[in-house]
């Protein structure tokens, strides 16, 4: 009977465990925060050990989504985009072609893929919605978003990280009607839909704001910020917020009311503060140096972590009002992430960067070039269990940053 007891206890634990498995764009909550420690402080002058790599991911800038047991990613091969799954030593599992990928201007799967318990999804460039099973990699479902929906494709391509919450599948079809949609994450079937601000899609990926009484999804489009009620797609407000491209690729971040936004091409970003019920925001402050075209920011400890886009600098901004600490140009332009007390910069001219904000500069402690890989260094860069995952291009390269 005891033994009997325990085999159950452990059944119930594994399956928690399991049902709580997500790997998704930027980290646990999209911030680009990895809750990582024990990792190195320092890089020997090549870099941090080279674990293992995969160079025939053809062109694309697709993140690594890693789980307790897989690692996945996305490619293009010929006209045709891919998921491919390995495991922790670099074999390959699996690999499912998916359909016609975008092969025009900056060819190449632009989404990471969504692991989401036992089902991983992923947007192609031409707008085909694609849900698979995470093990064995057989496509379960496809939704074309410009057919089945009235979206509108835009001009470099689809490009949007999906989320879950609350069995719901959120996308962004960017359709005068079928603007904004939330989908049951099982079987694809829509739950609601909104005309949201009756706008294209930005290049935005979503996040949710939580509430006591309220979910809001938050995104981008082509010229608003806008926060559309999650139980019902009921558009709650709309902030106006343009630049030349109406290329909005950052996921904005929310803590303690405050809600910062910022996109590329000298707009640079404002800061919204959230009415007690969520139904409104006003207006903080703007700051117009900040300007990342693709590579987010981070939020540690009150202040502003990213790299501009027109104004190619690092910045560090206070997050109360959006005054500029302090900037740098220890690196080109790039994206960034946080973990274990440190920023983790990867640039446009395929620099991996190690650096210590300080309280009035940058410390660059290290830096090496990315060895493998061609075309554009664009992929966020990814922290799982001690190992940083960096993609250039045609490759995906593991490194180990656990100190000893």
């Amino acid at each position: 009977m005891k033994r009997i007891i325990i085999i159950i206890f452990g059944m119930i634990a594994y399956f928690g465990l399991y049902s709580q498995e997500i790997a998704q764009w930027r980290g646990p909550n999209r911030d680009g925060i990895y809750y990582e420690t024990g990792l190195l402080k320092q890089w020997p002058p090549n870099g941090p050990k080279l674990l293992w790599s995969y160079e025939e991911l053809g062109d694309g800038h697709a993140s690594a989504a890693v789980t307790s047991t897989r690692v996945f990613t996305a490619g293009t091969a010929g006209d045709n985009g891919f998921v491919i799954a390995f495991d922790y030593i670099g074999k390959v599992i699996w690999k499912t072609e998916y359909g016609k990928e975008w092969i025009e201007s900056w060819p190449g799967i632009r989404s990471t893929p969504l692991v989401y318990n036992d089902k991983l999804y992923i947007l192609s460039g031409y707008g085909q919605l694609v849900c698979m099973n995470a093990e064995k990699g057989n496509i379960l479902w496809k939704i074309d978003l410009t057919t089945a929906y009235d979206g509108q494709n835009i001009t470099w391509a689809f490009t949007e990280n999906l989320l879950i919450d609350d069995n719901k599948l959120y996308c962004t079809p960017g359709g005068v009607n079928d603007n904004i949609l939330a989908l049951g994450k099982d079987t694809g079937k829509l739950i609601w839909k909104s005309s949201g601000n009756g706008e294209k899609s930005a290049y935005c990926s979503p996040m949710i704001i939580k509430l006591d009484n309220r979910k809001i999804l938050v995104t981008m489009t082509a010229n608003s910020v806008v926060g559309i009620d999650a139980s019902d797609g009921k558009l709650l407000w709309h902030f106006e917020h343009t630049n030349k491209y109406a290329v909005h690729p950052n996921t904005p971040i929310y803590k303690d009311g405050l809600l910062y936004c910022t996109s590329g091409y000298g707009k640079g970003g404002e800061m919204l503060k959230l009415s007690a019920d969520g139904s409104s925001v006003t207006e903080v402050w703007r700051n117009e140096l900040l300007d990342p075209k693709m590579g987010g920011v981070v939020l540690v400890n009150g202040k502003i972590y990213g790299s501009g886009d027109n104004n190619k600098k690092w910045y560090c901004l206070d997050w109360n009002t959006g005054k500029v600490l302090y900037s740098s140009d220890m690196l080109k332009k790039g994206n960034v992430i946080y973990a274990d007390g440190l920023l983790y910069c990867y640039d446009e001219a395929g620099t991996v960067g190690l650096a210590a904000p300080g309280t009035t500069d940058f410390k660059l402690i290290s830096s090496f070039k990315v060895p493998l890989g061609e075309n554009q260094h664009w992929a966020h860069s990814v922290i799982h269990d001690k190992k940083l995952y960096i993609r250039h291009g045609t490759a995906l390269m593991v490194y180990d940053i656990a100190a000893r």
